[in-house]
């Protein structure tokens, strides 16, 4: 499997819009403790984010996860392109000449849609914590260490992604047109639940019947953080009224993306299987 994700990473940053995208990607995720060096002062008027509590823990994990969740369009324009080049270049029938049966090929895509969403997580998780031990009110153990299941939806979350991106890369072969799908299943899944909020179902029916669609449970995995901040809550407060969300991270969701990462992953394997390269 080594040897299989090395021959990828090769690949990968031997092409150059690749190995922008790449650390572009993570550049990004950096970025945001950039958030932490925003201020403004006009006049009497003090405002420093990072003293809002948005790096305090444990909501620093929820904030950080839900935010850098939106950057990986970078990576999946990466996923996708990989494909493409593969039966552009034609190194895919190349490196079956070479003695790779199709199962290795797909593993090799699935070990790097893997690494991509594991080395993503433990980025988060490092910067996360960094920005936490600085700027958090809150150091105890117990209170840093907990909510860590944002991390796990994170991981989740971009894995089931990124194995959709795969999917369309080897279902289409070039990258704009399985961008452009991706696009157009997006606007598939709003038009679907407008049309079942509209005819069929009342709003709780419709949002149970969506979570089983692949991009709206991903989209489930991390609910929105905006309104959990303490700050958020408070003028809510003032004004009289009272947010309560759910914003905790189900199994049953964690267990419907994982669902639909394997139908992908499966489904990469018998196209490519079925396909005469």
């Amino acid at each position: 499997m080594v040897r299989l994700l090395q021959i990828e990473f090769i690949k990968l940053w031997n092409n150059r819009a690749s190995r922008v995208l790449i650390l572009s990607y993570f550049i990004l995720l950096t970025s945001i403790a950039l958030v932490a060096a925003i201020k403004f002062d006009i006049g009497p008027v003090k405002f420093h984010l990072a003293e809002v509590g948005i790096f305090n823990f444990p909501y620093i994990w929820h904030f950080n996860t839900f935010v850098t969740a939106f950057f990986k369009l970078f990576l999946a324009i990466v996923i996708v392109s990989m494909m493409a080049n593969e039966y552009s270049n034609k190194t895919i029938k190349q490196n079956l000449i070479d003695g790779l049966s199709k199962k290795e090929f797909i593993l090799s895509k699935v070990l790097t849609v893997f690494s991509f969403a594991l080395i993503s997580t433990v980025f988060v998780f490092v910067v996360s914590m960094i920005l936490g031990l600085i700027y958090s009110d809150y150091n105890e153990l117990s209170i840093i260490f907990s909510d860590l299941e944002f991390l796990l939806a994170f991981f989740v979350k971009l894995m089931g992604f990124f194995s959709f991106c795969l999917f369309l890369g080897i279902l289409v072969k070039r990258s704009a047109f399985a961008l452009g799908f991706l696009v157009l299943w997006q606007v598939f899944e709003g038009f679907a639940r407008g049309m079942m909020r509209w005819k069929l179902f009342d709003g709780d029916t419709t949002d149970a019947v969506m979570g089983f669609f692949p991009l709206n449970a991903m989209w489930n995995l991390i609910k929105e953080p905006v309104t959990r901040l303490e700050a958020v809550q408070t003028v809510a407060d003032q004004v009289g009224e009272q947010i309560v969300l759910d914003y905790a991270v189900r199994w049953y969701e964690i267990l419907i993306v994982l669902g639909w990462t394997a139908i992908f992953i499966y489904l990469s394997y018998a196209l490519l299987k079925k396909r005469d390269l």
